[in-house]
């Protein structure tokens, strides 16, 4: 499967993404690809072990002459996002990717391509093998997890890794180096709300949000994209006034992504249809208009439901009031731009998972800040608002930010050689999003990182996508940043 990979260039980088298209590794389940990796490793005469977590290190011997140079830790995560559209099934547990090139661009057929962080995972492998560099010590860092909690960073053994230098491979564009990143905690709301059976009048339907484009909940949201979770929650808001009741509601799959479609089951009274059906149309109609050239392509639809009123119970009346106000009051999207770093986002929230069965409520939302009081701060917002409605609220995997370090000698050898390899200077970046540098940084602080890769768009959703040209340039500069550190040349 995807043996056409083998004939693009940088053949190395690409044959190990193979492996990876192949292998299914979502977030918890990367077991059969440690498995092969580990293989490889002995098949080529490497050493790796593992840590308490079950991150992965794999390691290489400096080259003869360079045992003194200051190790290079080569970092990436193995799991990928797991999104498929909802008219491609596809098991990620035990499917393969199918991927395919269009106009310079590789993409995947329905689904995520995992070039997030695949591609870094891949050029890590290319180097270790490599028998044309000159190198220090190298270790590979494969953690776990990553696009769920981040647990493999948050657990990672301390005095464990060995190099000074640690080159962090997960950033997505062309011609930029990442020195800072925000922090983030998960928020978890639950509730069981109350239910009683459905009137004589009423019958239940389905209303459907569909057509948005996603993206990264980091990276992306600041682009005014449309949130499921928010649309599909202002139409029931909406339909408030035809005392519309919730059965069931199921919004987005990851906290890391932004929703893309959203589906709430309704008991309504039966001579009402005609009007919500109405209300519907006239709303699709405003969120086209409201994001027009973002997600032009969003629809509203009400369908049959697939169980009838006699089979279930739905939320009572205050119940659903209660809950569509407090989603509805949530806070979704920018909260706050960064006054220190111009132009990038400093607190945010992605109104990520949400659900309702049986009575029983969830929510997961993902709160991201560069500043650590922020997202305190924002978390305890959610604690307040759905504690209204009697819900509990916790903060997980809460996450430390990566503070920008922008003297550091690892930065200025990247800057150097971008421009000899690349001829430009690449732009300084903090990104609004959870690289794993903060939390290992902050359990190794002597290391100093940099974050960079190739162009990656649409990453947390099956429009994602890698440009073929700057998977060349990101390797182009990244030999060149091992074999620079081996050569004892200053920064």
């Amino acid at each position: 499967m995807n043996d056409h990979l083998l004939q693009l260039s940088p053949e190395p980088v690409w044959r190990h993404f193979r492996t990876l298209c192949n292998t299914p590794r979502s977030s918890g389940h990367e077991a059969k690809l440690i498995d092969t990796l580990q293989r490889w490793a002995d098949d080529n005469g490497l050493t790796h072990d593992r840590d308490s977590y079950g991150n992965l290190r794999i390691r290489k011997a400096a080259s003869p002459g360079c045992e003194a140079v200051p190790g290079v830790i080569l970092q990436g995560h193995l799991d990928m996002v797991t999104q498929a559209n909802s008219d491609h099934p596809h098991d990620f547990l035990n499917d393969p990717l199918d991927t395919y090139v269009e106009d310079g661009w590789l993409h995947a057929r329905g689904t995520t391509l995992g070039a997030d962080n695949g591609l870094g995972v891949a050029a890590a492998l290319a180097i270790l093998e490599a028998d044309d560099i000159d190198h220090g010590p190298i270790e590979a860092l494969f953690t776990l997890e990553e696009e769920t909690s981040l647990q493999g960073a948050l657990s990672l053994d301390e005095n464990w890794l060995e190099g000074r230098y640690l080159l962090n491979l997960d950033s997505e564009d062309r011609g930029e180096v990442y020195i800072g990143c925000a922090g983030g905690a998960d928020v978890v709301v639950d509730a069981d709300l109350p239910m009683r059976g459905c009137d004589e009048e009423e019958v239940m339907r389905r209303i459907s949000l569909t057509g948005l484009v996603g993206g990264h909940s980091g990276a992306d949201i600041h682009k005014e994209r449309g949130n499921a979770n928010q649309l599909l929650v202002r139409a029931l808001r909406g339909l408030g006034e035809f005392e519309i009741r919730l059965v069931g509601y199921q919004g987005g799959t990851l906290r890391n992504a932004l929703p893309r479609e959203a589906f709430a089951t309704i008991v309504v009274d039966e001579h009402h249809l005609p009007a919500v059906e109405q209300a519907l149309a006239d709303l699709q109609a405003l969120y086209r208009e409201e994001l027009a050239g973002v997600d032009d392509d969003v629809t509203l639809s009400l369908s049959p439901a697939a169980v009838s009123c006699e089979d279930v119970d739905a939320l009572t009346d205050t119940a659903t009031q209660l809950l569509v106000s407090a989603l509805h009051a949530a806070p979704y999207g920018v909260e706050r731009m960064s006054v220190e770093v111009p132009g990038v986002v400093e607190t945010s929230n992605n109104l990520g998972v949400v659900s309702l069965e049986k009575g029983r409520f969830h929510l997961c939302a993902l709160v991201r800040s560069l500043r650590d009081s922020a997202t305190r701060n924002l978390a305890d917002r959610f604690t307040a608002l759905f504690g209204l409605i009697g819900a509990q609220t916790r903060v997980e995997n809460v996450y430390p930010g990566w503070t920008p370090s922008a003297d550091s000698t690892l930065l200025t050898r990247f800057r150097r050689l971008h421009q000899e390899q690349l001829g430009s200077d690449p732009a300084v970046k903090v990104i609004h999003a959870g690289l794993e540098c903060g939390i290992i940084g902050g359990k190794y602080p002597q290391l100093e990182m940099i974050s960079f890769g190739p162009v990656i768009r649409g990453a947390h959703s099956p429009t994602e996508r890698t440009e073929l040209a700057s998977v060349e340039e990101f390797w182009k500069v990244l030999k060149a940043l091992v074999a620079d550190i081996a050569s004892g040349k200053a920064a």
